[in-house]
């Protein structure tokens, strides 16, 4: 990944200055394709890779931006539900570094730079969007799109965002572009009405899904979520997506909204395809292992252990249940942890190998501070600690959570690419 754009810091250093002025040079490739944004805290990749996986179906070639990763910097880039090549983006990247280096571009302003410019370059005709970190000074907020999302407002990256939930809204409606659309699943009022205000100010029409509204039927099993969904005209579409939890029902009502908005809006039968088809790996992910059932999860902050917590509680997998977990230092961890401890039979705390230098939490530590009857060993090695919570668990059901990186590490150790189909990669296990 740093082989890309090597003199390239990998730090939060918000401005737009720097993604104009090598968009200007590069003659502004964003412009040559539509394009659809979206931010929040918690959802926004569902809601991209929906976006694209029912375009796709509509007949457009489409471009997905994401991140992070969770096993391949080439998950970040995709087009037609495909990653680009490798050889490509080493070629893109090395004719745009001589920009970046000169610009002094952050490694995601670079890798931003460099998504926009390949979809340009490989005649994507769609593109959608996921804002990083934020929203108003993110680096993607430099695409005029046809229509934007916020999935909703939630207490996270508190150090750039803003300790309050009034300021965190105001940091992601900074999205909202004149006269564009806007598509929000957010319903507590102080945020709320943040987004509206920044709509009205704006001249951007403000469309709102509300789930105790718009989704009826839901149905929840090993393999998605199943439910009714009421469209902007007033009728009804069945539904079923691979992702599971109602939070993805939620996600996915989103999704259609913002592409009904659309002009042509996809017809229903790319919708309905489009929603079965979706993939987006490590969001609520069941994998078989032998007698073990695995649960993927990159929940990193507490509305995510939230939702994990009530899929699971839904789901109701085998036992035992042994968590495996490894949060960054820097989540607020005390108050994630328990609800996920409370849940399992055994615990095993482990600290992911590719977790950014500085931001490694003391598993030994978080252990003697949550201690909630539930027994918990510290294991810092990921790939012993997924040896160990496989021991634990001969028969039952192993919880892979608290971040992309632990979520990626485990995935990588068991051979499960993001990018193969479930039946074409078998799982394998440390002995």
């Amino acid at each position: 990944m740093e082989a890309l754009f090597p003199g390239a810091p990998a730090v939060v250093d918000w401005g737009l200055e720097r993604m104009e002025a090598a968009l200007e040079e590069l003659e502004n490739p964003q412009r040559r394709y539509r394009t659809l944004h979206v931010g929040g805290t918690n959802g926004k990749g569902s809601v991209a890779s929906t976006w694209a996986s029912v375009l796709t179906r509509h007949g457009h070639r489409t471009g997905l931006y994401t991140s992070p990763h969770l096993c391949s910097f080439r998950e970040r880039i995709m087009i037609d539900g495909r990653p680009v090549a490798a050889s490509r983006l080493a070629a893109a990247a090395a004719r745009l570094r001589p920009l970046a280096e000169g610009l002094r571009m952050s490694f995601f302003e670079a890798t931003t730079l460099l998504a926009l410019h390949v979809f340009a370059e490989e005649g994507v005709e769609c593109a959608c969007v996921e804002v990083g970190l934020g929203g108003r000074l993110d680096a993607t907020n430099v695409i005029t799109p046809e229509v934007t999302a916020i999935t909703n407002v939630a207490l996270d990256h508190q150090e750039y965002l803003g300790d309050t939930l009034e300021d965190i809204a105001r940091e992601k409606a900074g999205i909202i572009k004149p006269g564009v659309p806007i598509v929000t699943a957010e319903g507590r009022p102080a945020a709320l009405a943040v987004l509206e205000a920044r709509a009205a100010a704006v001249g951007a029409p403000l469309h709102r899904v509300e789930p105790w509204r718009d989704i009826s039927r839901l149905r929840l099993d090993p393999h998605g979520t199943q439910f009714c969904l009421r469209s902007a005209s007033g009728g009804a579409l069945q539904l079923e997506t691979p992702l599971p939890g109602a939070h993805q029902a939620t996600n996915t009502a989103l999704a259609v909204r913002a592409l009904e908005l659309l002009r042509p809006p996809p017809a229903p039968a790319a919708v309905r395809e489009g929603v079965a088809a979706v993939r987006w790996p490590g969001r609520g992910q069941i994998r078989r292992a032998g007698e073990r059932l695995f649960v993927f999860d990159v929940a990193h902050n507490t509305a995510g252990v939230e939702a994990l917590v009530r899929v699971l509680a839904a789901l109701a997998p085998p036992r035992p249940l042994v968590l495996l977990t490894g949060i960054l230092g820097d989540k607020d961890w005390l108050r994630m942890l328990p609800p996920l401890v409370d849940l399992a039979d055994r615990a095993v705390f482990t600290t992911p190998a590719s977790a950014p230098a500085g931001r490694s939490w003391n598993p030994a530590e978080v252990a003697a501070r949550v201690e909630r009857g539930t027994p918990v060993e510290v294991v810092a090695d990921v790939g012993a600690a997924l040896a160990r919570a496989t021991e634990l668990c001969p028969a039952g059901t192993v919880v892979v959570t608290g971040s992309c990186h632990t979520v990626g590490d485990v995935l990588l150790m068991m051979g499960l690419s993001p990018f193969s189909a479930d039946r074409d990669c078998q799982p394998t296990l440390p002995h």
